[in-house]
């Protein structure tokens, strides 16, 4: 791990832009809203995970939905009778292909406000491996592994500023 923030603390500082905004526009403000009010029903509050995935080479993986704009860090909401580790690497292969190689660590829980004001992340850094391309289809427009001073353009804002806590840019925020 020392390794990977060693890499990622000069690098971070090259990056170009502060993100674009995750819930900006109106079709995504009523996709989001929509979707929250369901949860409402079916869910008391709302429980996601999200991993910043490094290969070996140290580069990230993105994932740009077809949804919502952007690029984000992987991850997804957590189903009952799931644990938050088990909901994590199903929406890693879900969503790259990608498994574990090491055990996730913990990196910090946000509140999500930006989401829902019942909405909560776990968010953890990991290694993995992708054990073939992810193919784009309904829900994942595009997916690769990233060098951190090479990211791609419309990274959100949330993204950046994980990677920067993780970079030790930045202090850890309560809020996604």
């Amino acid at each position: 791990m020392k390794i990977v923030i060693d890499f990622l603390h000069p690098v971070y500082r090259a990056m170009r832009s502060d993100g674009i905004a995750e819930i900006s526009g109106l079709r995504t403000r009523v996709v989001v809203w929509l979707l929250h009010r369901m949860f409402i029903l079916t869910r008391g509050m709302t429980m996601g995970v999200r991993a910043a995935c490094f290969d070996e080479a140290g580069r990230v993986f993105l994932v740009r939905h077809t949804y919502v704009p952007g690029w984000y860090i992987p991850g997804g909401g957590m189903e009952r009778g799931e644990t938050a580790l088990q909901a994590l690497a199903k929406e890693l292969q879900e969503e790259g292909n990608l498994e574990m190689i090491e055990a996730p660590e913990l990196v910090h829980v946000y509140f999500n406000r930006g989401a829902s004001p019942r909405d909560h992340v776990l968010f953890y850094r990991v290694t993995v491996t992708q054990t073939t391309p992810r193919k784009p289809d309904r829900e994942i427009a595009e997916s690769g592994f990233f060098a951190l001073d090479a990211l791609p353009d419309g990274v959100t804002a949330a993204t950046l500023r994980r990677l920067g806590e993780l970079a030790g840019d930045a202090a850890k925020s309560d809020h996604w």
